[in-house]
């Protein structure tokens, strides 16, 4: 046996329910297939070797509650499991800081802790409840637009020595200056922004390959995302787009020989509609010109449940960092980053990246 991986959760949402909800799917059903993942195991560890063993967050319905409820909690909608058979856990959801993190449309479905706790005594407290529960990963699933929390816990990664999972596009792993921190202090950290296992973007970026690689030449291209959950309605926010934005773009801009003028490619989050709930809805759209400057154009439209399409991605995150810090490697892991996020530090194609990934896995 390869032993245990403990988790810490940040934010406290559909994506991480998902997640927990998915585990005990195969547990309740031992003979179904784990579909999504590179391996059911890695280095030794398989999708039930993980315990998640606390959880931070602001919602006062969640903070204090323990994990196996608060999963449940609005605007929380996931339900593969029915909420009385999922197992008790005695990790429990502690407070997080605020900072940046409730965006203006979502105040009135997340309603904060009352008298929050000074960001003082919450660090404090967050650096015991890590050292206490013997927190080995941090994994972030906070709202996108939250750059100032997504610090806050990267800092706090490198203050307790836990490697860092970060799942949303705010840069910390590709960033020169924190990708440097992590380096110098030999803690892991894989991101940013976390690709679908069938998602818009690997599809957009791989259908965008498929076409610079037989030789066409594209000249413009959009991307379309509409869905019906917590994180469609905060990414209504515009302000809260820019470093989405570019995370979707370049993954795509990544693919191409030559990259598209600005004004020739729209990728990103485009609208709420409430009653698609999880379901998410990409539109895309390629344009350009064959042989003989004939021109060409294709369309895509694809529907999935936005938390079984990254949770899957999520447990393979975990486990490869958790591959590093029983290597001793720190800093941006180049590997996942690339085959498992939108924006890492080095962008290369998605085969080359699976493939480096399986190197890394093997080389023991």
């Amino acid at each position: 046996m390869a032993g245990r991986i403990k988790v810490g959760l940040v934010g406290i949402g559909n994506c991480f329910s998902g997640l927990i909800q998915g585990i005990e799917y195969y547990r309740k059903n031992p003979t179904q297939e784990v579909t999504g993942i590179i391996h059911d195991k890695l280095a030794g560890y398989g999708i039930h070797d993980i315990d998640f063993v606390c959880g931070f967050d602001v919602g006062e319905n969640k903070v204090g509650k323990p994990l196996h409820e608060a999963i449940y909690a609005y605007p929380n909608m996931v339900d593969w499991i029915p909420k009385d058979e999922l197992p008790k856990t005695d990790a429990k959801i502690y407070e997080s800081p605020i900072l940046d993190g409730v965006g203006l449309w979502v105040e009135n479905r997340i309603k904060p802790v009352e008298n929050p706790k000074s960001v003082e005594e919450i660090t404090e407290e967050v650096k015991k409840v890590i050292k206490d529960t013997g927190v080995e990963i941090i994994v972030s699933y906070l709202p996108v637009g939250s750059d100032k929390v997504t610090e806050y816990w990267a800092q706090i990664c490198l203050d307790t020595n836990t490697a860092f999972v970060n799942c949303i596009p705010s840069f910390i792993a590709s960033d020169p200056e924190w990708a440097k921190k992590f380096e110098e202090k030999n803690i892991p950290c894989i991101g940013d922004d976390i690709k679908g296992q069938v998602g818009a973007t690997i599809v957009h970026r791989t259908l965008a390959k498929l076409c610079n690689d037989r030789g066409t030449k594209i000249e413009k291209t959009y991307q379309i995302n509409v869905g019906g959950n917590t994180d469609f309605l905060n990414m209504k926010e515009q302000d809260r787009l820019v470093s989405k934005k570019i995370s979707k773009t370049e993954s795509v801009q990544s693919q191409l020989d030559e990259r598209l003028d600005d004004d020739q490619i729209y990728v990103g989050p485009s609208d709420f509609i409430p009653f698609l709930g999880n379901t998410k809805l990409m539109f895309m759209r390629i344009e350009g010109r064959q042989w003989a400057n004939i021109p060409y154009n294709m369309e895509v439209r694809l529907e999935v449940d936005d938390k079984a399409n990254s949770a899957g991605i999520v447990i393979d995150a975990i486990r490869l960092a958790k591959i590093a810090l029983d290597r001793g490697v720190g800093g941006p892991i180049k590997p996942a980053s690339a085959y498992l996020m939108k924006h890492p530090i080095e962008q290369t194609s998605d085969v080359k990246a699976k493939a480096a990934c399986e190197q890394f896995v093997a080389d023991e």
